[in-house]
């Protein structure tokens, strides 16, 4: 009776340790948030916070932007994300670094054009100072 007891405590605790986000797992989902939102709202202060110094951010087109190059895009409005959705989203922490994939649904703007966008993308963030900043972003059409 002891042991089924605790075989059956042991695999409920395995169970919740598998499926429970890390802290830093949960932060990285806050950074996410936090640029979706940025992002969604243009905020070039909020774009200038999340991006690090060296970010390179990856389109589906084959264009890459730097930081300066990236915020002045999205706060200027010529990327302008009406909507953002994301879906299918994991997140995996070693360390320092965070790698996040998700599905990426967006209603865009861009140079008052509406459009939409359908991506898989893949997003790096780096640690510093307890903070989590988007290193590098790579997109791929669905």
């Amino acid at each position: 009776m002891k042991k089924t007891f605790l075989i059956i405590v042991l695999l409920i605790c395995n169970i919740a340790l598998t499926q429970a986000q890390t802290a830093d797992e949960s932060k990285v989902a806050e950074a996410v948030e936090f640029l979706k939102k940025a992002m969604i709202d243009g905020d070039k202060l909020s774009l200038e916070k999340i991006a690090h110094e060296d970010l390179s951010y990856g389109h589906s087109s084959g264009n890459i932007e730097t930081k300066a190059m990236f915020v002045e895009a999205i706060s200027s409005g010529k990327s302008d994300f009406k909507t953002i959705d994301l879906t299918d989203q994991s997140i995996k922490v070693y360390g320092k670094i965070a790698i996040v994939r998700h599905k990426f649904f967006a209603e865009t703007n861009n140079g008052g054009n509406p459009g939409t966008v359908k991506l898989s993308i893949l997003l790096v963030f780096q640690k510093a100072k307890n903070q989590w900043q988007l290193l590098a972003r790579q997109a791929v059409k669905i």
